[in-house]
């Protein structure tokens, strides 16, 4: 054993103080025997002294619970897709769709991950349940509470990009938690790729965020999963996801069980079943779950709240891409429960005669809130049939459920203040809805401010963002007028390209992504995260020009657009239903002005009554929900409709204005 530690001794720095470490933990701890529960081999040993320490635990050394985590972008639900086909999921013949994970019509449209989604695979007999969570930070409630669940992470960080700062985020929760990483470089395949350079910046950011020496001697896996290869070496690939799954199997540790505990599950996520109703998934962490036992079991929320008795009917494990009935399921396993219509995220199972709740699952607040109220705009009720108040109110209480860092509350007449971690996990919620046949009127993204230690604070995130070098100046000034604070500016490692590092308050990247955009002819890569609250920066320059208004209600004409596209760019189009006050176009200028897009052209008998004209019509601007929520400020609402998105002006907006000039 000591000649073994020896050669460990030098494979370099890290090895030494990894080695040093466990050999320190493997002392302290005490090592038991092996034993043998129920034909799966477990390793028995000793837990420190503590409330729980009158149970001896064990490791399921059949079973790995794992999340794969990266920033967006970096190729997680292709390596899961990679791993299924590797485990033999699907039959020879099958027909399987790119991103088999992302069931979901938003994140097959936008191209990213937004719940969270469980698979489970066999490999070398062992079980390996599969956690795929989003990428983008404004998601990050779903991988809070996701790596509640499992023992371990894969993280994807990109070959030629490297940690971004969702990397650093998801890794931060995973190393709090005490999880061991595997690195999967993916995209080894880039002509650009870096791998050295990806690793040592990898390592760095473990050190900045002080994990320990064990979970700093990370195992390192190359991947292209997209090609479906991996090796351990980046020249050396195999035409197989194999090194992948055998680098789960032994760098990620078993799943520990206390089987002869009471019972113990965290709910940490919720679905919905036609037939089966509401239905609870979380890992069991001690004892066992049965179905069909409506006496033994009960749910708590905290180690405050009162027992409340509940039934379980039906007990499932994930199987491949599906789920499996199962009797009884035993601690280790992550398993999904019918029966407990009440059952909320964060809540315990727990047994009767011997309670013990864990506690509520913490995640970070929400930082943006927006108005959600009752559509009354003169074009109300024309596409939608859930209209009142009552029906929104309910849908959001539903939402509740399952989004946990959603919040939501009743303000006076027919409107609801939500708040969420950005504006993007607000704005995939409105479209949810409107897609479900609601109808709202939705206000702008406002930050939520605080008030800590006296002193006015407001949220800030960090921004960075690699351009080409003739455009970045032009970012810089853009960020500066934003209030934004340099932390990093220098030379990308690839290319003609700079990056800078902006920290930025987050009411001014609202719309700054198109702004970029407009700025560097659409070459910026843009990636922002929340980095904490700080003093309020004062006030922030607005939108620079105004809206054209339609000047009544009616139908755009082609006569009438004519006119008014010399006043600027239109989103109107001719037979469009427009009312007044809507917004149809932006204006050249700073200051609203209202156009009569509805306008007649006057009939002679010397010409008809569309010559020479639509030709004359440039194409309007394509007006999406994320752009239209950008765009507007604090007078202005967009109106949401299963067919049509629109913006307006609020009513009583013409006296408020005159209001703040008088001031």
């Amino acid at each position: 054993q000591l000649g073994e530690a020896d050669a460990m001794l030098q494979d370099g720095a890290r090895r030494r103080v990894a080695v040093v470490a466990m050999l320190l933990s493997a002392l302290m701890r005490g090592v038991a025997g092996f034993a043998s529960r129920g034909g799966v081999a477990v390793r028995q040993r000793v837990l420190p002294r503590g409330p729980v320490s009158m149970m001896a635990t064990a490791t399921l050394e059949k079973l790995r619970n794992v999340a794969i985590v990266a920033h967006v972008d970096h190729g997680k639900t292709t390596l899961v897709d990679a791993l299924l086909k590797e485990a033999q999921v699907f039959r020879q013949n099958e027909d399987v769709q790119e991103r088999v994970m992302d069931s979901n019509d938003q994140e097959r449209e936008r191209g990213i991950t937004i719940l969270a989604k469980n698979a489970a695979v066999e490999y070398k007999d062992v079980k390996i349940n599969i956690v795929d969570t989003p990428g983008h930070a404004d998601f990050g409630g779903e991988v809070e509470r996701i790596l509640n669940m499992v023992d371990g992470v894969l993280l994807v960080v990109d070959s030629v990009e490297g940690p971004k700062p969702q990397t650093r985020f998801v890794l931060k929760k995973a190393l709090e938690l005490g999880l061991k990483a595997v690195l999967v470089v993916n995209k080894i395949d880039r002509p650009q790729a870096r791998p050295d350079y990806v690793v040592d910046k990898t390592f760095d950011l473990f050190v900045e965020l002080d994990a320990s020496d064990e979970q700093t001697d990370f195992d390192i896996v190359y991947a292209s999963a997209l090609n479906g290869m991996s090796g351990r070496e980046p020249e050396a690939l195999d035409s197989s996801m194999s090194h992948v799954l055998d680098a789960i199997i032994e760098s990620i540790p078993p799943a520990e069980l206390d089987a002869d505990g009471p019972t113990q599950l965290l709910v940490a996520n919720i679905d919905y079943d036609d037939f089966k109703g509401k239905l609870g998934i979380g890992r069991i962490r001690s004892g066992t779950l049965r179905a069909g036992d409506g006496g033994t079991f009960g749910a708590m929320k905290g180690p405050d709240d009162d027992v409340r008795p509940i039934k379980i009917n039906d007990l499932f494990v994930f199987d491949d891409l599906g789920r499996k009935n199962v009797e009884e399921a035993s601690a280790g396993e992550i398993v999904i429960f019918s029966g407990v219509s009440d059952i909320t995220i964060g809540e315990t199972v727990v047994s009767k005669a011997e309670p013990r709740p864990m506690p509520v699952l913490e995640i970070e607040e929400p930082t943006v809130s927006m108005s959600f109220a009752v559509n009354k705009s003169p074009l109300a009720g024309r596409d939608g049939d859930k209209l009142t108040s009552r029906v929104i109110r309910d849908r959001l209480m539903k939402e509740l459920d399952r989004n946990v860092a959603l919040r939501c509350e009743d303000n006076v007449g027919d409107s609801f203040t939500v708040s969420g971690r950005g504006p993007l996990h607000l704005t995939v919620l409105i479209e949810t809805m409107r897609r479900e046949g609601f109808e709202l009127e939705v206000g702008p993204p406002e930050v939520i401010i605080k008030d800590i230690d006296g002193v006015k604070s407001e949220p800030f995130d960090t921004v960075e963002i690699a351009v080409p070098d003739e455009y970045s100046s032009a970012v810089v000034d853009v960020l500066n007028r934003r209030k934004g604070e340099m932390q990093d500016m220098g030379k990308t490692d690839t290319g003609d390209y700079t990056y800078v590092r902006y920290l930025v308050p987050t009411r001014a990247t609202i719309g700054l992504r198109t702004q970029l955009l407009s700025a560097t002819r659409g070459l910026a890569v843009i990636d922002s995260n929340f980095d904490s609250y700080r003093p309020f920066a004062g006030e922030v320059e607005q939108r620079d020009k105004g809206s054209l208004l339609a000047f009544e209600d009616g139908e755009a004409t082609s006569h009438g657009l004519l006119g008014a596209q010399d006043r600027g760019q239109l989103y109107a189009f001719p037979k469009m239903a427009v009312y007044r006050d809507q917004i149809v176009g932006v204006h050249q200028r700073p200051g609203d002005l209202r156009v009569n897009v509805c306008k007649q052209k006057q009939l002679t008998n010397m010409r008809s009554a569309n010559k020479g004209i639509v030709e004359g019509l440039s194409p309007p601007l394509e007006l999406t929900l994320d752009s239209a929520i950008e765009y507007i400020q604090a007078d202005e609402i967009v109106e949401v409709t299963p067919g049509n998105i629109r913006m307006s002006k609020k009513p009583g907006w013409e006296k408020a204005a005159k209001a703040g000039g008088k001031k």
